[in-house]
């Protein structure tokens, strides 16, 4: 018998440990009420609105509306509050910025620093063609520029040929070496 008594203990705590997990996974998006007075539905309809368009500051990537984290719950409850305070929707908005950063809003507004944010990597990659073009622009010009060192400026190859072969005459007089005159080669 005792057998029977714990697995019936173990499956009444089970019982409530599934209930307990139920009951804090509420239906994203409802508002959770700690005060005594319910809401109407036009304000139950903007916190659900406002409650879309801020990000929950745990979870990232969801809203307030579909996170179940104590502080979206928190967040939550102060835009309910606020929502019965009067305060427009703008000014809720503008508090939760002032309070938590640019980031609790799911559509950052346009400022310098966000359009900076939107533009900087089409700008960084601009540059970074720029400094592409420039650079094989660069070698080109080098290698035409050696190209004309090396005897493609309008000097005939058999000019080229007797320069190289007097060149190389006065290398070895000037190294001890018997001067031979060498003929070019045809």
């Amino acid at each position: 018998m005792p057998a029977l008594s714990r697995l019936v203990l173990l499956l009444v705590m089970l019982a409530q440990v599934a209930a307990a997990h139920a009951q804090d996974r509420a239906a994203p998006g409802q508002p959770v009420v700690a005060g005594d007075t319910p809401m109407s539905s036009a304000e139950t309809q903007r916190l659900r609105v406002l409650s879309a368009e801020l990000r929950c500051l745990v979870c990232q990537n969801q809203s307030l509306a579909d996170s179940n984290a104590e502080l979206a719950i928190d967040l939550r409850n102060q835009v309910r509050d606020q929502i019965r305070a009067g305060q427009s929707d703008e000014q809720i908005k503008e508090y939760l910025v002032q309070r938590y950063g640019e980031f609790v809003l799911y559509r950052p507004r346009m400022t310098a620093v966000t359009g900076l944010l939107w533009v900087g990597p089409f700008l960084l990659l601009a540059l970074g063609g720029a400094a592409m073009w420039a650079h094989v622009r660069r070698r080109q010009l080098a290698q035409q520029g050696a190209g004309q060192e090396a005897g493609t400026d309008g000097v005939s190859s058999e000019d080229h040929a007797t320069r190289l072969a007097r060149a190389r005459a006065l290398l070895r007089e000037e190294a001890g070496e018997s001067a031979v005159t060498a003929e070019p080669p045809r």
